[in-house]
């Protein structure tokens, strides 16, 4: 029964950085950055946020594929991964850890594409308004994430919505238990409650390996950052061109979220619905999700600082 952090082999096992940086946030936070692809490529730089319990070999799929051509930057969200934990949690931190590593990464006025999971999407809700951002965003994708009411629309449990059902969702996410070795009854678990049916075993045994080695206070904590979660604002403040990836078969964010965003978004450029995924939506449609970040950084690569 292994800890491994994630596997070893095939197409999720990630592939070795170019370099790696340590970035000091705002408050001291220090951040494990992965930089990959050729220094010099001449389509924008794509940096990538992954979600709540993940790590930077959550993109091994995406990073494979675009570091071919494209500058990519993955960094460990605080308390994830390499990334030591910190007792600030919350979407200032979010902000701010992404407003530094998009200062250490990339060169002044530089833009990029920014692609956020889960909590990583709401990472860059969070950071929308900050100079930073504004300053090196060619445009964003977001893929199964929410701006609010995470715990209340949930729905990993077969109750009706209501009172009941929020509060016992909320005591599971909120859990202090560990999660223990990547078992059969652990892929299974982690399967039906945040995959599709149909992914594959490789997809469940990757994602697993990740989310088991998130250490248990980490989890915990963030996971009352997602409670209170209300990042509408800064969804009306997301201004660069904007995509939108979700799965029909998540429970953790529910489609009704993904459209929301829709609607709020001011420059919203397409919603992708993945029929039959889950939550894990950049393991479980790497192809789809790779090709829309594709999209975008062909689109937009001619947005210039202050266009």
């Amino acid at each position: 029964m292994s800890r491994l952090t994630h596997v070893a082999s095939g197409p999720y096992a990630p592939p070795a950085p170019a370099r790696e940086l340590t970035v000091v946030s705002a408050d001291g936070a220090r951040l494990h950055v992965e930089v990959h692809g050729p220094a010099d490529a001449a389509v924008p730089t794509v940096v990538l946020a992954h979600g709540w319990t993940c790590s930077t070999a959550f993109w091994a799929a995406q990073i494979r594929d675009l570091a071919a051509d494209h500058r990519v930057i993955a960094y460990d969200q605080r308390g994830h991964g390499r990334s030591p934990a910190s007792d600030a949690c919350g979407t200032d931190a979010l902000a701010d850890d992404l407003e530094a590593v998009l200062a250490a990464a990339l060169g002044p006025g530089e833009k990029a594409v920014l692609v956020g999971h889960s909590m990583g999407g709401m990472t860059l809700m969070a950071a929308s308004v900050r100079p930073r951002f504004r300053e090196h965003a060619a445009a964003v994708l977001l893929c199964s994430t929410g701006s609010s009411r995470l715990v209340a629309e949930a729905r990993v449990l077969p109750f009706p919505a209501g009172r009941l059902r929020t509060e016992v969702t909320k005591r599971i996410l909120g859990s202090r238990a560990p999660l223990g070795p990547v078992t059969p009854l652990a892929r299974r678990i982690l399967k039906y409650a945040t995959m599709g049916p149909g992914s594959s075993p490789g997809m469940v045994e990757a994602c697993a390996r990740i989310v088991h080695a998130c250490p248990r206070a980490v989890r915990h904590a963030w996971s009352q950052v997602l409670d209170l979660l209300d990042l509408d604002h800064g969804v009306r403040e997301l201004v660069v061109p904007t995509a939108v990836v979700a799965g029909t078969a998540d429970r953790l964010t529910p489609l009704v979220h993904a459209r929301a965003l829709v609607a709020t978004l001011p420059n919203c450029v397409g919603l992708t619905e993945l029929t039959g995924m889950g939550h894990m939506t950049p393991v479980e449609a790497p192809d789809v999700v790779t090709a829309r970040i594709r999209e975008l950084a062909a689109d937009y690569a001619q947005i210039k600082e202050g266009a």
